[in-house]
């Protein structure tokens, strides 16, 4: 729980110093924070090939780890009919391309802002950032609560890169594998999604 509370001050100290400092705007925080993301994958890649265990679990899991990203998927169409009954939202099918993100807040923000304003493709960004971050700091709750997978299912498409780390954490290296093949498919899978759930939408006109 400590290192989930240290990550969300990190977080909300950064917010705080891009907000009050201007100059960042010219810095390039987008290639510093990717080249860093290449380091704690390196760091990870080195843990896990010195683990000669968990080789024998990828022999032993096969297709049955394609359920991880089914569960996710599920879970968040469960979550995002939930709240489409109780709260109003503008626009049915803006509300389910945000939630089919899967926490690709970069990608997804960007094609739902091409496709149906700057306005939502700002909530896209907002929503699937905070997935991210949820799931980085929950991450020891939601092993203690709901078992290893949970924050993988949490997780989404952050499951292969930022919220890896995390993971292999709290629920385990044998866990790697699922992690990153769950990241991946749910990565390929969210610009399909939000075609589909647009071209529905432009097609038969549902709100």
């Amino acid at each position: 729980m400590k290192s989930s509370l240290i990550i969300l001050a990190l977080f909300i100290f950064g917010i705080a110093v891009g907000f009050y400092v201007k100059e960042l705007g010219s810095f390039p925080l987008d290639d510093i924070s990717t080249y860093l993301l290449y380091a704690l994958m390196l760091l990870v890649g080195i843990s896990v090939g010195a683990d000669k265990n968990i080789w024998n679990q990828f022999r032993t899991m096969r297709l049955r780890v394609l359920l991880i990203p089914l569960t996710s998927i599920i879970g968040t169409g469960i979550g995002l009919l939930l709240y489409r009954f109780l709260f109003a939202f503008p626009n049915t099918a803006d509300l389910f391309a945000i939630g089919a993100g899967f926490g690709y807040y970069s990608f997804s923000s960007i094609y739902i802002s091409k496709i149906s304003g700057e306005s939502m493709g700002i909530i896209a960004l907002l929503a699937n950032i905070i997935r991210e971050i949820i799931t980085l700091v929950a991450a020891p709750l939601l092993v203690k609560y709901f078992g290893k997978i949970a924050p993988i299912a949490a997780g989404g498409a952050t499951t292969s890169d930022t919220s890896l780390p995390i993971i292999i954490k709290y629920s385990g290296k044998e866990y790697l594998f699922i992690s990153v093949v769950n990241g991946i498919v749910l990565t390929l899978l969210v610009p399909i999604f939000i075609a589909i759930i647009y071209s529905l939408y432009l097609g038969l006109s549902i709100k």
